[in-house]
């Protein structure tokens, strides 16, 4: 059996993560904590839909939207072909959270303007050839993990609905 093969983003993202020493790990981790976008305002005053993630030890909630859209980004008119649909992924973590809000920036980087396809087709142990076993908890990886997976799920959710 062969393993699909990672979105750019995501094998370049974890390729800077192998590249580094473990405490160099750690402070990437912390810049794409700090490079998380804020949630958009649409989404802020809609709780209803936020998932919060019980199993990261912070509080986070996130949503996946998909959007339809052509090359330049313009809505397509209502007679054109289909175009391809696209993820956005969007979280909000507490500031004294960094590596919650840390792996939600690298899926934020890593999930965004891909299809949901190839979204489901992330593995699932994404989280753990980060290299950052030896840098936080087990618990910790296990949130990032649940993050990924309901993120996933959320896709495939809306892709079904």
């Amino acid at each position: 059996m062969t393993t699909p093969a990672l979105p750019p983003a995501l094998a370049e993202i974890r390729e800077s993560f192998l590249e580094l020493s473990v405490p160099d790990r750690l402070q990437l981790l912390l810049e794409f904590a700090n490079g998380l976008p804020s949630m958009p305002e649409r989404f802020a005053q809609r709780p209803e839909l936020l998932e919060p993630v019980p199993e990261c030890q912070s509080p986070i909630a996130f949503v996946t939207e998909i959007v339809r859209a052509r090359e330049d980004g313009t809505a397509p008119d209502d007679d054109a072909d289909e175009p391809a649909a696209r993820v956005h992924f969007y979280a909000s973590a507490p500031a004294g959270a960094p590596t919650s809000r840390g792996f939600a920036g690298i899926l934020a980087e890593g999930l965004d303007g891909l299809t949901p396809q190839e979204v489901i087709a992330v593995p699932g142990d994404y989280p753990l050839t980060l290299g950052l076993a030896e840098a936080v908890s087990p618990l910790r990886l296990r949130g990032m993990t649940a993050l990924l997976a309901r993120a996933k799920r959320q896709v495939s959710e809306r892709m079904a609905g």
